[in-house]
């Protein structure tokens, strides 16, 4: 369970809720940013990990070095719980030697350079970016990257699955998502979550198909499943691929591109 601590004290519930950032540095050397937020609605200082990062939620009457405390003392744990989440260490220039792509982690060559950009040669990737480069210009650069990526693999894979459908999506994005794998909104608008670019391949051709399908099916019905069945027979392989990685290819991408 995520500690916790208990403070008698219950507060108004009028007052809205408060975030800013504490740094904590790991055992390991990792410095990372945990969100505090002070609730008016917490009766007691809470600790919690997700794909998104850490977490420490503070009631109204608890003081900054009280939080600061409790974090302290619950480093092992916070380190252990980002590592099952997939908190995948940030990206560091010189420092960050594998960065993964398609179910692979591929070395990567740090070049100096005029501008930030990842390539791809053979097996193994090149990061050029300036000495003077800050993380925002490489964490700019690599998904940059890892967008070509996933546009080159749809791209690839969709002429095929068009045939039969009613229609063509109007448009198609690639973007961070918080918990879905990919969308179909109303206008034809496709949308697929980036991290799925850092994983199998099959499994992220699979949630390509299963959104085509919401072409001919807006609903998850019997008739939809046959219809992914159809283009997709090992469907069900890539649904246990994502409960069981999922949650670290989200973590691996918020790491990367926040850290």
């Amino acid at each position: 369970m995520p500690p916790s601590s208990r403070l008698t004290s219950s507060p108004p519930a009028a007052v809205s809720v408060r975030r800013d950032t504490l740094e904590v540095w790991l055992d390991d050397g990792r410095r990372i940013e945990v969100l505090r937020m002070r609730d008016p609605r917490a009766r007691r200082m809470r600790l919690s990990v997700s794909e998104r990062g850490a977490r420490l939620t503070l009631p109204l009457r608890a003081s900054l070095a009280a939080g600061e405390a409790f974090v302290q003392q619950h480093r092992d744990w916070l380190a252990a719980q980002l590592a099952e989440h997939g908190q995948a260490p940030p990206l560091r220039r010189d420092l960050t030697t594998h960065l993964p792509l398609r179910g692979a982690l591929l070395a990567v060559d740090w070049q100096p350079g005029r501008f930030a950009h990842v390539r791809a040669d053979d097996a193994h990737l090149v990061f050029v970016a300036p000495t003077q480069a800050g993380p925002a210009a490489l964490q700019r650069a690599l998904r940059e990257f890892y967008e070509a990526q996933a546009r080159a693999d749809v791209a690839r894979w969709l002429p095929g699955y068009l045939p039969g459908l009613p229609r063509t999506p109007s448009r198609i994005r690639i973007r961070p998502m918080s918990s879905q794998w990919g969308s179909l909104a109303p206008d034809g608008t496709l949308a697929l979550d980036l991290a799925l670019v850092l994983g199998a391949p099959s499994a992220f051709e699979y949630v390509l198909v299963h959104e085509l399908c919401h072409l001919v099916h807006a609903d998850h019905s019997r008739a939809f499943w046959r219809e992914v069945e159809a283009r997709c027979p090992d469907w069900r392989r890539a649904r246990d691929y994502f409960r069981s990685e999922g949650r670290r290819l989200k973590g691996t991408l918020h790491a990367l591109l926040t850290g």
